[in-house]
């Protein structure tokens, strides 16, 4: 989304341009929208920041809390480079988006609609994943068998896993009160974490030599028989793994449409860029989440205030809600995830049938 210079260049070659949008169809919606506020009213996003306000979006059921809105959105420096984001997709001829239908009707009506404006014809072709590697090369190829025995020595859907993405990481006493409360759960869990890098850094974070230098004393030794730590996490094969029963999760999209493809439902743990938005969408618009906290927000890149500690009785009932065998999430989250493998289906698939429109469009704007 972030590749905008080259519509100029296709217009300098004379051929047509497109847009793959990476996260889901809300969030374009959303973009669109704020953009058109700016233009026509001059509205001032970053006024939103720290609000307590409850906003009105086209193409969303529910009331927007502005807490949810991403920073993405709300920060000074970051509002100007999403509005113009959303000006130049409107000069492309079409956008691909990783998004599929029956999970976002209400956004892909809104963009639908002929009085939004000149929004280009919208194409939602997703889940796009990549189910087959995870990543890891030769060297962590040890680390991945370790990690698969474990969970298959776990029943059926008992083990917590709980990753927060490539740039995802806590301080020391927010890492604290995730142990607390995993060890108060009285869960199995697969906790991938990982160490922050210093405030201002762009690299992602890296592993601890030594789990012991933040955890509580006594915590791996106590929950030596329910519980693995680890770095490095291979997601996918995790999150398909049948000893997996839920997953706490910084709601960044790909991991949330991994973890739709898998059935596993989520406890909703946003850290950064559109994660609040994402978080926001699972847990109130189509309940397929649990909210742990839902407008925190972390990210060492910009100049942001740090979040209150989220306290381990906060992260327990989280987790222990996530658990729930027979909850509406939980069902709701199977429901949908077969509705996901069918929207990719050949012959009559959403997806599959938005692809097949978009390659005509291409092929009809041939130069």
């Amino acid at each position: 989304m972030f590749c905008t210079p080259m519509i100029d260049l296709a217009t300098e070659f004379g051929v047509p341009s497109y847009a793959f949008f990476t996260t889901n169809l809300a969030f374009l919606a959303l973009m669109f929208h704020l953009q058109t506020q700016r233009d026509e009213q001059n509205m001032d996003t970053s006024k939103l920041n720290d609000s307590d306000s409850e906003l009105h979006f086209p193409g969303f059921v529910n009331p927007i809390p502005a807490k949810v809105l991403p920073t993405v959105i709300v920060h000074k420096d970051c509002t100007p480079v999403i509005i113009d984001i959303a000006r130049r997709f409107r000069e492309t001829k079409g956008i691909l988006v990783n998004s599929f239908m029956e999970i976002e009707s209400h956004p892909l009506e809104f963009l639908s609609q002929s009085q939004v404006g000149n929004i280009p014809p919208i194409f939602p072709v997703g889940p796009i994943l990549n189910l087959k590697g995870d990543g890891h090369d030769e060297s962590s190829s040890g680390e991945f068998d370790v990690i698969m025995q474990w969970l298959d020595n776990q029943p059926p859907s008992s083990v917590v896993f709980l990753c927060f993405g490539s740039m995802g990481s806590f301080s020391e006493d927010q890492v604290q009160e995730i142990a607390y409360a995993l060890e108060q759960s009285g869960h199995r869990f697969l906790w991938s974490l990982r160490k922050p890098q210093p405030k201002g850094a762009m690299s992602p974070p890296t592993d601890y030599s030594n789990f012991e230098e933040v955890l509580p004393e006594g915590f791996l030794e106590r929950t030596a028989e329910v519980g693995k730590m680890i770095g490095w996490a291979p997601q996918v094969s995790v999150l398909a793994h049948p000893a997996i029963g839920g997953f706490v999760s910084h709601c960044g999209w790909n991991s949330t449409l991994e973890s739709i493809w898998f059935g596993v439902p989520i406890a909703a743990w946003p850290l950064y860029a559109e994660q609040q938005f994402n978080a926001f969408q699972m847990v109130r618009e189509l309940g397929l989440a649990v909210e742990i906290k839902m407008d925190y927000k972390s990210d060492s890149r910009l100049e942001i205030k740090e979040p209150p500690i989220v306290t381990a009785e906060e992260i327990k009932r989280g987790i222990v809600g996530l658990m729930e065998p027979q909850s509406d999430v939980r069902k709701k989250m199977k429901v949908i995830s077969e509705k996901s493998r069918k929207a990719s289906a050949k012959g009559g698939g959403s997806s599959y049938s938005s692809l097949r429109d978009f390659i005509s469009l291409v092929l009809g704007n041939m130069p």
